[in-house]
């Protein structure tokens, strides 16, 4: 089971796990294997294919990222790898090495679920060594204007992991917000389910573009015709709760899990690593602390969905 809160020191797999796929935009065949790892080695990608070559899961190796997160290394990529990583932060794996043999990771079900049902199979291996959190010290955040007004994202001290998201879409998704707190332990069941998500009209462009190209009914979400073409939904919000799941995916980058509170509010990938990189910058923002304070309570539930009031 996830170790939330209670898991004061670092953890692995217990086991390997292993997964065979395609990628979302480069519609490439890709095996991965997961292999448990030291403490401290943190999450690192291998490319089998190019003589081991490794690229660690951190701010310093994020590329251009607009519709994935991809991260690269002396001109070696790894692309889409927000699932992954969410789930791996999500679940409470500290340290492992993702064994690839293909540039970017499979889409799968366009979900974290996978991968928690493998960690949940495998089971998790706890270490010595202490864990660590970013803790959160004063606010950072990142605003952009667009043509439907600003986007924003912010991160702020607090106990837990608190996670304010909202987002704005044209029907059928419109307005919704998700408040909750990853560490009640509650990512398996309530995140990690949800799916990525598209509109049909949007595929010429994006397949013109280069990207989509691994895309079908089964790995994603459709929308057309102001109407979901692929249900039924996971959650009646889950069109939120994935845009939460590709956020705890990139804030990974930062190389802990944060302690601090998160809010955002028609963010998306560039704007999430974007606060990662404004964030590990600002070295009086944050601190690493050993554990969470557990004489306070936790910044909400999971369970406190569905809420529309705008974020203070």
């Amino acid at each position: 089971m996830p170790l939330g809160r209670q898991a004061h020191t670092e953890c692995t797999l217990a086991e390997a796990v292993s997964f065979a796929g395609v990628g979302l935009h480069s519609g490439a065949p890709v095996s991965m294997r997961l292999v448990p790892a030291p403490a401290g080695s943190g999450i690192v990608f291998r490319r089998t294919d190019l003589d081991n070559f490794e690229i660690p899961a951190n701010g310093r190796n994020v590329a251009k990222v607009s519709y994935a997160t991809s991260l690269m290394r002396q001109g070696v990529l790894i692309s889409t790898t927000e699932h992954l990583l969410s789930a791996l932060i999500g679940y409470g794996v500290d340290n492992v090495i993702v064994e690839i043999d293909n540039l970017e990771v499979p889409i799968l079900d366009g979900s974290s679920l996978p991968y928690v049902e493998a960690f949940q199979s495998a089971g998790i291996k706890r270490q010595r060594r202490r864990r660590e959190y970013l803790r959160i010290l004063k606010a950072v955040e990142v605003t952009e204007a667009s043509k439907d007004g600003m986007k924003f994202i912010g991160v702020y001290p607090g106990k837990g992991y608190g996670i304010d998201y909202r987002i704005d879409f044209p029907a059928p998704i419109g307005s919704s917000r998700f408040l909750g707190d990853l560490e009640t332990g509650a990512y398996a069941d309530l995140i990690a389910p949800a799916r990525t998500f598209g509109f049909r009209e949007d595929e010429p462009m994006l397949r013109n573009m280069g990207l989509i190209r691994g895309a079908d009914d089964t790995c994603a979400i459709i929308i057309g015709g102001k109407k979901v073409q692929n249900g039924p939904l996971r959650f009646p919000d889950e069109f939120v709760r994935h845009k939460v799941l590709d956020l705890i995916g990139d804030l990974a980058l930062a190389g802990r899990r944060i302690q601090g509170r998160v809010v955002a509010e028609r963010a998306g990938h560039a704007m999430h690593t974007a606060l990662v990189s404004k964030l590990l910058k600002d070295r009086s923002a944050w601190e690493l602390a050993p554990e969470f304070d557990e004489e306070s309570e936790s910044v909400s539930s999971l369970h406190g969905l569905g809420l529309t009031p705008a974020h203070a």
